[in-house]
């Protein structure tokens, strides 16, 4: 006899919403990927996921659609016919202003033609890349948790509308989901923060996209920055922080020029919105080169002792695949854990997290 279905408890229900399974990692041409989380409670706002593209979204069917669009954008309504797409519904507008002239139906028609043939095109660059989302909410418990599912729903939501309009991620989504994280001035926000400074809670993101040449593109919001290790020198190598963008944690810093900008509270002034040119870039060059992201509950990446530290265990691991290296990271992270417990350091137990890609 089967058992009765138990609902789980909230806490089970968010640990499983932040977690991924190994079946949903991606796999690219000489890159081997492999990531993993642990809670310091029962839950936690540790929040890492892999971005499938294959897996998670219907890639033929979405360039069809837009290699369809493309051609339809082309074609003229017939006489008295409904619109049959946002672009119809447009120059039916256009028509009925007073200097309407009707090349600008052709121009508007060949332009968004245009834009759907672009987005078949960058559609199609999917397959040959995977993306990585780490976030890491303050705190670790229920409220850190709902902090990371909210990044989580949201994102996911926005990336359908950028795979529809512009068949890839671009800035703007960033900055959408840094907004919806910001403290409203008149109601209470997804972070429910207080007017207290020292109650407001921080949420971290770190959104990247691999490619088979080994270069790492990602945008960073607050996150401790990637570490590169070199396979020939065995060691992590030097990077200028001049060369990687970082902004303030999610919520705290809003674009003077974001049109709701005086709807929110900003920490810190931002003269403009993300362009593509706040998009780091960091490249594993040779076999065997490894990208290290984390969490600060592993490292709070400015500590060099404790880099070093990290370092001899990647050094002793690197040649082993990106599983038993990340493995190795988080059971160091656990014995730094019981070091902190035995100091009776354990407020600053936090939840870890580890990702490594690792150049085949």
């Amino acid at each position: 006899m089967d058992k009765a279905y138990t609902e789980p408890s909230i806490d089970e229900y968010l640990r499983q919403r932040l977690m991924p399974v190994e079946g949903s990692i991606p796999h690219l041409p000489g890159i081997e990927m492999y990531g993993n989380s642990i809670p310091a409670g029962t839950v936690g706002g540790d929040l890492f996921e892999y971005l499938n593209f294959q897996q998670r979204y219907d890639l033929d069917t979405r360039i069809r659609r837009a290699q369809t669009l493309s051609q339809e954008f082309l074609k003229p309504l017939p006489s008295n016919a409904p619109p049959r797409n946002a672009v119809d519904d447009h120059v039916e507008w256009l028509k009925s202003k007073p200097n309407y002239k009707p090349e600008a139906e052709t121009h508007y028609r060949e332009a968004k033609s245009s834009e759907q043939a672009r987005v078949a095109e960058d559609l199609q660059k999917l397959y040959t890349m995977a993306g990585v989302l780490i976030v890491d909410a303050q705190g670790h418990g229920i409220i850190s948790a709902k902090i990371a599912s909210t990044v989580h729903d949201t994102f996911h939501a926005l990336m359908l509308s950028e795979l529809d309009w512009h068949g890839r991620t671009t800035p703007e989504l960033f900055e959408r989901i840094n907004l919806r994280l910001a403290q409203s001035v008149t109601a209470r926000n997804a972070l429910g923060r207080t007017d207290k400074e020292s109650a407001r809670e921080i949420a971290t993101m770190l959104y990247g996209e691999i490619h088979p040449q080994g270069y790492f593109r990602f945008v960073n919001f607050g996150h401790p920055a990637p570490l590169v290790f070199s396979a020939e020198y065995r060691k992590f190598m030097p990077i200028p922080r001049d060369h990687m963008v970082q902004f303030l944690p999610l919520g705290l810093q809003i674009p003077d020029d974001d049109p709701d900008r005086n709807r929110y509270l900003s920490m810190e002034p931002r003269n403009r919105r993300l362009n593509s040119s706040d998009v780091a870039e960091l490249t594993l060059m040779s076999p065997g080169d490894i990208l290290f992201l984390y969490t600060d509950g592993v490292y709070d990446g400015y500590d060099e002792q404790e880099q070093k530290q990290l370092e001899e265990v990647v050094r002793e691991h690197y040649r082993q695949p990106a599983k038993d290296l990340c493995n190795a990271l988080l059971d160091y992270a656990l014995r730094q854990d019981e070091v902190r417990r035995q100091n009776g350091d354990s407020d600053l137990i936090d939840d870890k997290t580890v990702f490594i890609i690792k150049r085949t």
